[in-house]
């Protein structure tokens, strides 16, 4: 394959290890924004600087040198009913920023998340330059729906950079494109969180020494909320029905706190509420056990070691649906990640008061079955990393190899 204006796409095989690089990424929303930030901080301290970024970010990438096409407002939507209302300049942004990318002609592409976003762009950029490597930083579920995505990647995308350990098994045995683990961006906090001192929220609380505490989190979707408000608040009921006495903190945030709050004068007692990051974990190191929606705060309550149970409902017309399209063996992370169910998870129709009671009751004292799981969770931040290297230098291992040795040019 030749290209009239530059020849061979061969030639661009050769090292590029002592040039300055120019680097095109593409995140489509917030929380992409913050890896790619990440990501470019790390590349800059192995380059030195040497690097010129083009392509899509926000706030965090801008702050690392990064010239963004457009503003990440543009794409950052969410829910069928923004993307179909935002759909003709969706588009057109896709359409632009793969023909930017190809424009510059980078030593390499990153795409960070978003696969509805940047997944398009990077078939594209495929299709008119198959001579650039193309990185995806975040892997799409394909371990837990959807398995087919995995071979319909590898056309187009070169490595995939995992933030869970089990990730490059799955593409290899889905038939997907090269994947490598690089540790989730978490852990990233641990350090900060293992030094977190619980002592003043437990003070501004009046929590009573000695008293057990359950954190309690029903999920920060107002559909989420509406779901299980009512059955964690009976679970507690049956908890201390049967001679229970503990504290209950209920982390919010600010735009579900007002349903919470109606739905709470059901609840037999009342919780202490807490806002913002920092009193959130300030409660996980306080409490004793944790009963949780599903997502991604279950891997944020494994590694501060809080013994946690997990539940979660969809609605009824969904639910069989979700199921049949789910193909992991856990919808929990932290099961996932450690290979057996550590948290005890109650889905759909097993979401009762009386399991999560019965689930809770053992976590609430001093028993075999929280010494178990406390066990099991030790070995999260472990799991979660690439040993001697946060996940952002990982990953700008892999994409520098990439981007300064040509590896995949031109593809077979």
């Amino acid at each position: 394959m030749t290209d009239a204006a530059r020849g061979p796409v061969r030639e661009r095989s050769v090292s590029a290890q002592g040039q300055d690089l120019c680097v095109f990424l593409v995140a489509g929303e917030h929380s992409g924004d913050s890896l790619g930030g990440k990501l470019m901080e790390a590349l800059n301290k192995h380059r030195r600087g040497r690097i010129r970024y083009l392509g899509v970010g926000g706030r965090a990438m801008a702050a690392q040198g990064l010239v963004s096409q457009f503003p990440l407002e543009d794409v950052a939507v969410m829910g069928l009913g923004a993307i179909l209302s935002r759909l003709p300049l969706l588009l057109r942004r896709i359409s632009g920023t793969a023909r930017s990318a190809v424009a510059a002609e980078p030593n390499a592409v990153v795409i960070i998340d978003s696969p509805e976003f940047t997944h398009p762009i990077a078939r594209r950029i495929r299709r008119r330059r198959p001579d650039i490597p193309i990185i995806d930083y975040v892997s799409p579920s394909v371990w837990a729906w959807r398995p087919g995505r995995a071979r319909r990647m590898r056309p187009y995308v070169d490595h995939v950079l995992g933030l869970w350990p089990f990730e490059p098994e799955v593409h290899e045995r889905l038939g997907g494109p090269p994947c490598s683990f690089v540790g989730h961006p978490l852990i990233e906090r641990h350090p900060w969180l293992a030094a977190l001192d619980p002592a003043p929220l437990a003070e501004r609380l009046g929590l009573p020494p000695g008293r057990p505490v359950l954190v309690v989190l029903p999920g920060s979707r107002t559909s989420e909320v509406s779901r299980l408000m009512q059955p964690f608040g009976q679970a507690l009921a049956k908890l201390h029905s049967h001679g229970l006495d503990f504290e209950v903190v209920l982390p919010v945030v600010s735009s579900a706190r007002g349903m919470i709050e109606q739905q709470l004068a059901a609840w037999p007692l009342r919780p202490h509420l807490v806002e913002g990051e920092d009193d959130k974990f300030r409660a996980f190191k306080l409490a004793t056990a944790a009963l949780a929606a599903s997502g991604t705060v279950t891997l944020e309550l494994a590694l501060a070691g809080t013994p946690t149970v997990v539940a979660y409902k969809v609605g009824q017309l969904i639910g069989p649906i979700v199921r049949r399209m789910i193909k992991a063996p856990s919808v929990v992370l932290p099961n996932l990640v450690l290979g057996e169910n550590v948290f005890p998870e109650f889905i759909q129709q097993d979401c009762t008061p009386a399991n999560l009671a019965d689930a809770l009751a053992p976590f609430l004292g001093d028993t075999p079955e929280r010494a178990r799981q406390a066990a099991a969770l030790a070995g999260m931040p472990a799991a979660l990393q690439v040993e001697g290297l946060t996940p952002s230098e990982a990953a700008a291992g892999i994409v520098l190899d990439y981007a300064e040795n040509g590896r995949g040019w031109p593809r077979p």
